[in-house]
């Protein structure tokens, strides 16, 4: 490899590094409402309505390919960290939210399950991967992760809000959605997406007279 191909090389690498964060404030922008269990959302997301992850390249945002480099340049670093120490579980989360940054949510649950053996009653990491199986498609495991998560912490905020999406989006459960959002309220006065939440709870109520178990996405706007 020539020297100007290897700077070329790597000065493209570290603008792919350097832009992840901008990357995933597009994904969570055109992705609908979830937000964050582990850590603080990079911007307040969650999924478009009945549509799990983005299966294609839309205007704005790289292909699948192009996230999954992405993910494995951020990934380099901290699996060289986890050789010296695997079990560690800021290091195995860190790795889980890369992936899951990058729309590689299986395997952000993957690296999610073993922090969960070190830690089974971390709630934050347990509603990331549940919030993961609903972007593969399956609103049952999620809801079951998620309720884990309450179990562990009955009254946190981000896993009644994300909850409450799938309940409704996934299962158009909407009598249990809005129960969740409201227990939310009740629990979490000061919580800051309040707004959103309202919003959800008139939104979902609208489809109040929807059978149950009918997915989101093919309701009349």
């Amino acid at each position: 490899m020539t020297q100007s191909s290897k700077s070329a090389r790597e000065n493209w690498t570290s603008m792919q590094a350097y832009s992840l964060a901008v990357v995933c404030l597009l994904i969570g922008m055109a992705s609908g409402w979830f937000i964050r269990g582990s850590k603080p959302p990079v911007s307040a997301a969650a999924v478009e309505t009945g549509t799990p992850a983005p299966s294609g390249t839309t205007a704005g945002q790289p292909s699948p390919e192009q996230l999954k480099h992405m993910a494995d340049v951020q990934a380099q670093p901290v699996l060289a960290k986890l050789k010296d120490d695997p079990n560690n579980p800021e290091l195995l989360g860190h790795l889980g939210n890369i992936y899951y940054d990058t729309q590689q949510y299986q395997d952000a649950i993957d690296y999610y399950e073993r922090v969960l053996k070190v830690q089974p009653g971390n709630a934050g990491v347990r509603t990331d991967m549940a919030t993961a199986y609903w972007y593969l498609g399956n609103p049952d495991t999620a809801i079951e992760q998620f309720n884990q998560a309450l179990r562990d912490e009955p009254n946190k905020a981000n896993t009644l809000f994300n909850l409450g999406v799938v309940q409704w989006q996934g299962k158009m459960d909407i009598k249990s959605a809005v129960a969740t959002w409201q227990k939310l309220l009740a629990t979490n006065p000061d919580y800051e997406s309040k707004d959103k939440v309202l919003q959800l709870i008139a939104e979902a109520e609208k489809h109040s007279g929807v059978k149950p178990g009918t997915r989101a996405k093919s309701l009349p706007n």
